[in-house]
């Protein structure tokens, strides 16, 4: 599949759905000001070929919670309206600034943080570091986090062996339903 068809779906999708979202957006900052006062939450992340870019998502932790994989911080941290954030998966949506700037795609595997050297090193011996990493991607829409490295690492070159725009798509659409299940319920 051409990195190029992808990169122009990306940049296409993801400033539509900013523009679409914007109204959301702007509520969800609000209530995220009022929250926490510091709405936006902005933490260094290590993207395709290990370079390291400013990932941005709604703040969903108080302020002063360790920077640490979310699998290892203390749960006491997220805030009420964090919760809710995070189950609707709606913390993400800045990351279309991330997406349009091209330090993200849409699909990919996870973004991780500089301090997770492990996985890094996997990543680059299976050459996964070679790829966007994505708001969303298999390993994410079948929870699976990055405390266990091996199935994450197993996962992520499943995706990238199975890449195709139809898998694109079909892991795009299992996302938005997820997250509309969420909503419902």
């Amino acid at each position: 599949m051409s990195r190029y068809l992808i990169r122009s779906i990306d940049i296409i999708l993801s400033t539509f759905l900013f523009l679409v979202c914007s109204p959301i957006i702007l509520f969800l900052l609000l209530v995220c000001f009022i929250d926490t006062t510091k709405p936006i939450f902005v933490q260094e992340r290590v993207g395709k070929d290990s370079k390291v870019f400013r990932l941005y998502k709604f703040r969903s932790m108080k302020i002063g919670t360790p920077d640490l994989p979310t699998h290892l911080v203390n749960s006491g941290s997220i805030t009420r309206f964090g919760k809710f954030l995070r189950n609707t998966k709606l913390d993400e949506l800045p990351q279309l600034i991330n997406v349009i700037a091209g330090d993200m795609s849409f699909v990919g595997p996870r973004p991780c943080l500089p301090s997770q050297e492990e996985l890094i090193a996997k990543r680059k011996r299976e050459n996964l570091d070679r790829i966007r990493p994505g708001i969303t991607g298999i390993a994410q829409i079948n929870n699976i986090d990055m405390s266990n490295i091996d199935l994450l690492i197993e996962t992520e070159k499943r995706m990238r062996n199975n890449s195709s725009l139809r898998e694109y798509f079909r892991i795009i659409f299992k996302t938005i339903f997820l997250i509309v299940s969420k909503l419902i319920h």
